[in-house]
């Protein structure tokens, strides 16, 4: 094996202090190490913001007799990615684009007017809700996160809704525009597949492989939706959006 030090005729002894001293992370590196512990914690299950409550309309789906086996959930979840693609992806692009107040105000009421049914607006007004008290109370150092809560929090000028609070957020804790985007798409793929799993639709190994095989399709769908202008928002499965109105009509599971 080749040493590191120059060989000598004589067995010489190197005192620890003789050896170069490993360089101490600046300070730039060592804040962005820290921004990506924070970047993956936002994206951990385990943060607190309700979005395994929500099944996207997949119950409704079951109880109509759409979708009843593995093979028609996994179009109902490349249906589901679309859909999120199409209607929710420019208004996380455009807020984590311009990570500030008055830009997510406007996003937010656009938004507000645009959701056609009353369950996944109240859905998406609970889950941003959310996600803006956890991230405040997470990301301490984050001052504008705090003022948001602050001034906002109780407040009747916005609705919180996810999509935009969540590109927000994003923009805040350093995550770029594409990341925050396929950030976003992968959350909607991990809730709508826990949702099957809590159903019973499929058993947690199967929703893992499930997961992993879709994940193909999410990519799809980020490089097909991905840094578009809200102007160009669109609803492009009319059916699924049905499916999550009727949520409210659903008779009650049985115990």
């Amino acid at each position: 094996m080749e040493c590191d030090y120059p060989a000598s005729k004589k067995n010489k002894v190197v005192h620890p202090m003789d050896c170069e001293m490993k360089e101490e992370p600046t300070n730039a590196a060592s804040m962005n190490q820290h921004s990506l512990w924070s970047q993956w914690q936002l994206l951990d299950s385990i943060l607190p913001t309700g979005g395994f409550a929500h099944s996207y309309g997949l119950e409704a789906a079951m109880q109509s007799r759409m979708v009843n086996n593995p093979e028609e959930l996994r179009s109902f979840v490349v249906q589901v990615l679309e859909n999120t693609g199409s209607l929710l992806l420019p208004f996380v692009f455009c807020a984590n684009k311009s990570p500030d107040a008055a830009t997510w105000v406007k996003l937010d009421q656009l938004l507000e007017a645009m959701l056609t049914n009353e369950v996944s607006r109240k859905a998406s007004m609970s889950q941003g809700s959310a996600l803006l008290r956890v991230a405040a109370s997470v990301f301490t150092e984050i001052q504008s996160l705090q003022d948001l809560r602050q001034t906002f929090l109780g407040s009747k000028i916005v609705s919180f809704h996810h999509a935009p609070i969540f590109g927000l957020i994003c923009g805040l804790v350093g995550f770029d525009s594409e990341t925050t985007q396929r950030a976003y798409m992968f959350v909607t793929m991990r809730d709508v597949i826990s949702a099957a799993t809590r159903l019973n639709l499929i058993g947690p190994l199967a929703a893992s492989v499930l997961q992993h095989q879709v994940a193909a399709d999410a990519e799809r769908m980020v490089q097909k939706w991905k840094d578009r202008g809200v102007e160009e928002a669109t609803q492009t499965s009319p059916l699924l959006d049905a499916l999550q109105g009727c949520h409210a009509y659903m008779p009650p599971a049985p115990t």
